[in-house]
Parts: structure tokens; C-alpha cells; sequence
């Protein structure tokens, strides 16, 4: 094969039955081709390699890319059908080349470019830390997580995978929680399964199975199901589409087929299998486990080492968190990007923030519902309020929802129709935050009422319970600003007339749980 067919390999020509070797995984307005890619989007070279033996474990690709004097390694897998891929996401216009690896000579050195060119409308980049306990994007677009919970959301049969992105467009969410290994669904079993079916050997340690687990299944922990992460792969590039983050949980204790169980070189084998898939999508997290503590099969030692697993093998190096149940976990450790907690203690998160340096989201505040137990059965008035707690506790909240439904339809928590009424309200949190374009709100230290700011810029109070009739606000003399009094719940915003310095008493509505937004003026 001389060099100009080896280029239309490794940029994207059809041999055979390769798939075409670009993915854009960005909803482009210019056109892209096989050697164009946009900023943040996603490339992937493909190539052909011996299908035999088992290609998860007995053979490696890869790829190196680079620009100037930057080299980025990206790691591949074998995606089935004799075909392995390597993805990769530029974070950076111009001209990118590219040489792959290989443990055997079919794959190894084969060498192609592409131009990479600017973002276009919409796609800000992948979300990071900002100013220590907040994010934005890695355009410099501030991000506030206003997330929710679809467990499910990535295996659900249809139709209520497609009910749930339909809800997902309307409902004004901006981050998901959804599993990557699989959970039970009652009567319905997930769509695919992530490794090949095997009907005589079981999984290490699935003895250990949860008292709920029932299946009878069995599966070879070497070979992974590709049509199942293509399956999780269309669920993260739909959630992208409508600006959506995919926080993903890597581990949970929800299993019932021994996943959580299947020792330590499969569980290494399939993070690094699922990082190399998945990470060059722009709007991945990681979340190294759902209630981490309730998987009883692991250790500390193991957690840690999932933790340094994920940061090696990512070369985009996207966010990382942990969730637990009971024992929250030391989020001081270096790889952890930010907290991520079953809490609604809003009251200790600046010890918490001074303890680690990083930003708290309250990933499960119990959730909005009508179920028997007491973690669901929040009413939609008093989810609206933990998420106004949050945000001037100088933290953030994630949505759940757990209603009684009819027999074989999903709860919102794992994924279907959401029938709560805090969706709205939280939205509206959102969007008033996002509208004073500040990148994230500090709590104030010992405050009389509840507010956080953005000092001598922006404050915004919340009353919580009391029902305050007036108020003397404590203004900065220097400066002007505008008052906004706030409904959270009857989503309403009503100026205040005039303009305000120093001291301001302003009469208020005397009922509880309202707000108030102070912004200056600017000019």
C-alpha cells in the first residue's frame, strides 16, 4: 500500500467495511470532512487488524497526536468486526497529524493529518474548574451544574430512552447522572449487555451479588459487547446535542450480575476500555462510583487506584468525582476535580470548601416524589428550596425524581417521563444565574439572611423561611445597583424602582422563601 492510500485510510476512506475513520461528534454549522474536525469535536482513526484470539486482551492500539511541539498519546480499542479505533477531541484550531500504534504491524504506523477549525455557535468546549470552587467552559462561558438523575438512562429500552431525551430538550436540565454499567429494570432488561454472554462460567466474586440480584446470566469478563457502549455512545452524543453534561458513574452497587464483583484485573481492563471510548466526547464526566461504600467487593486502595486509572488513561483529562452513601470520601485527594455528595447539610460547605480547595455539587438531595421511602418524597416547593440553599451556600444541587408509576414504566431517577413540577423552578435558578454572567456566587461569612456574591458586583439573597416584610440592605456606598425581588417558586421577578447605594431599606413581601437580586450598575 503506498503512502497516498495509507492517508485515505487513516483519514477516513472506506476499505472494506471500515467505517469512515472521522466521527464529528459535534453538531457542526460548517461541513466537515474526513480531514476537517471542529475544535472540541471528536476525530477517530480506524484501522484494520487481525480479528483472531481475543483483540481485547491480546492486542494494543493507539495513536499519537500532534501540533508544533505538542504531542498528545491516546489510547485505542478494539471496536469488533476486526476494526480498532482511537479517538481524540483538539482542543485546539490548526493543522493536527497523527501516526498510530500498534502490538502488531497492521496497525502500527500509519500516519494522516487534519485541520481542525474554530468552535462553532454552541459548543463551548468541555466544562473544568474555575476560580477554585466553580466551573465554566473551556471557552471562558461560566457553567452552572443544574443537573438531574436518569440512571438508566444510557440501556433503556426504547420507549422510554427516547421519552427521557425528550424530556431532557423541554426540561432545561444541563447535566445527567447515568450509569455505564448496567442496573436492574424490573421486567425490562437493558437493551444490550456489556460482555459477551458466556453460559457456563461465572464472574469472579458473584457470590457477592446484592439479596435483590437474581439473573442467571453469565458473561466472559475478557471480551467486551461493542454494540453495547455504541448503544451508551448515542445516549452521550444526544445529551451533547441539546447541551447536556454526561456525568458518568463508572461503578455502582445496583448489580445484578456481578459487575461490581469481577476482581481487579477486569475492572481495571474495562475502565480503561470505557475511558478510551468515551472520554473524547466533549461533555463526559466521571464519576468513579455511585454510593461507593455500598459496593462492598471494594476497598479504599481500590477506589483510589479507579481514580489514578482514569487520570492516566484520559488524555482530555475531564472532570472526576465520587459519590457515596454513608462514608463521604476525602475529596482533598489530588485526583478528585470536585465533590460530589448525598447531602443536603448545606450549612457545612465552607468547611467543607476550606477543607478541600474544590467545588461541591450535592449530587443527591433526596428526591421530589410520592414513594414510602423518606429519601423520596421531597414536595416540588421544598426541592426548589434546597437548590436556592445550595447556590448561596456557594455550592450546587443535583434533581431527582421518584414518583409511584404504573407497572413497567421506569421512575424518572432512572429514566421515562418526568411528572415532578421543580424542573421549571430549578430552570429558572439556572437561567437568572447564567443572566448576571458571573461565573459562580461566594457565600457570605456569617450572613444575617442567607446570600451569596460576587463582592461589589452582585448578591443575591435568600430569605428562606422567615417571612421578612423589610430589609435594610448593606450595600457598598460607592456604587449603584438595581434590587430585584424574587418568587423562586412563582417564578417571578419584579424591579424595584430606583437605584441603590449604602444602606437601602426596601419593603419586601413578608412571605416565605423569597429572594432578592442585587446587581450593579454598570457604566
Amino acid at each position: 500500500m503506498d503512502r497516498r492510500e495509507l492517508l485515505k485510510l487513516s483519514t477516513g476512506a472506506v476499505l472494506g467495511n471500515l467505517a469512515p475513520a472521522v466521527v464529528n461528534a459535534a453538531a457542526e454549522a460548517a461541513p466537515a470532512s474526513a480531514d476537517r474536525v471542529e475544535q472540541w469535536g471528536m476525530y477517530e482513526v480506524a484501522q484494520k487488524g487481525p480479528p483472531g484470539g481475543n483483540p481485547f486482551v491480546d492486542i494494543t492500539f493507539g495513536a499519537r497526536f500532534t501540533q508544533g511541539h505538542r504531542t498528545v498519546e491516546v489510547a485505542g480499542f478494539y471496536d469488533g468486526d476486526g476494526v480498532y479505533k482511537a479517538r481524540f477531541s483538539p482542543d485546539t484550531p490548526g493543522r493536527w497529524c497523527y501516526e498510530t500504534t500498534g502490538s502488531v504491524k497492521e496497525l502500527a504506523g500509519h500516519a494522516g493529518s487534519f485541520e481542525c477549525f474554530a468552535a462553532t455557535k454552541g459548543n463551548h468546549g468541555p466544562v473544568g474548574t474555575a476560580h477554585e470552587f466553580h466551573f465554566q467552559y473551556a471557552d471562558g462561558t461560566p457553567y452552572f451544574p443544574f443537573g438531574t438523575t436518569c440512571y438508566a438512562y444510557g440501556f433503556i429500552p426504547d420507549p422510554f430512552g427516547e421519552q427521557t431525551l425528550s424530556a431532557l430538550k423541554s426540561a432545561g436540565f444541563n447535566k445527567v447522572r447515568m450509569c455505564v454499567l448496567p442496573k436492574p429494570l424490573g421486567q425490562r432488561k437493558p437493551v444490550f449487555m456489556p460482555f459477551e454472554h458466556t453460559g457456563t462460567v461465572l464472574p469472579a466474586g458473584a457470590e457477592d451479588l446484592a439479596d435483590n440480584s437474581k439473573s442467571k446470566e453469565t458473561f466472559d469478563l475478557t471480551k467486551f459487547n461493542p454494540e453495547y457502549f455504541r448503544h451508551i455512545e448515542m445516549r452521550i452524543k444526544q445529551l451533547m446535542d441539546i447541551g447536556v453534561e454526561a456525568d458518568l458513574i463508572l461503578f455502582h452497587p445496583y448489580d445484578a450480575w456481578g459487575f461490581k464483583a469481577m476482581g481487579q484485573e477486569a475492572d481495571d481492563r474495562y475502565l480503561r476500555y470505557a475511558v478510551a471510548r468515551l472520554s473524547a466526547y466533549r461533555n463526559v464526566w466521571w464519576s468513579i462510583a455511585n454510593e461507593y461504600d455500598l459496593v462492598k467487593s471494594k476497598t479504599m486502595k481500590d477506589w483510589d487506584r479507579f481514580f489514578r486509572i482514569v487520570q492516566e488513561s484520559d488524555p482530555h483529562s475531564r472532570l472526576r468525582s465520587i459519590h457515596h452513601s454513608h462514608t463521604i470520601y476525602d475529596h482533598s485527594k489530588p485526583w478528585c476535580t470536585h465533590a460530589s455528595l448525598q447531602e443536603s447539610d448545606f450549612e457545612k460547605s465552607p468547611a467543607r470548601l476550606a477543607a478541600w480547595n474544590k467545588p461541591i455539587i450535592y449530587d443527591e438531595i433526596m428526591y421530589e416524589g410520592n414513594i414510602s421511602r423518606r429519601w423520596g418524597n421531597l414536595s416540588a416547593e421544598e426541592m426548589t428550596h434546597r437548590f436556592w440553599r445550595a447556590i448561596v451556600a456557594g455550592v450546587y444541587a443535583t434533581h431527582g425524581e421518584t414518583f409511584m408509576v404504573p407497572e413497567g414504566t421506569p421512575v424518572w431517577s432512572d429514566a421515562g417521563e418526568l411528572r415532578g413540577t421543580s424542573a421549571a423552578r430549578i430552570t429558572f435558578l439556572r437561567k437568572l444565574l447564567e443572566q448576571t454572567k458571573t461565573t459562580g456566587l461566594m457565600a457570605a461569612d456569617a450572613p444575617y439572611y442567607l446570600n451569596a456574591a460576587n463582592p461589589g458586583e452582585l448578591y443575591l439573597w435568600y430569605f428562606d423561611f422567615h417571612c421578612v416584610g423589610e430589609y435594610e440592605f448593606p450595600l457598598p456606598e460607592k456604587s449603584k445597583f438595581t434590587i430585584t425581588l424574587i418568587d423562586p417558586f412563582a417564578m417571578t421577578k419584579t424591579l424595584v424602582p430606583g437605584t441603590f447605594s449604602g444602606k437601602s431599606k426596601v419593603m419586601l413581601t413578608g412571605k416565605p422563601y423569597m429572594a432578592a437580586l442585587v446587581e450593579k450598575i454598570q457604566g
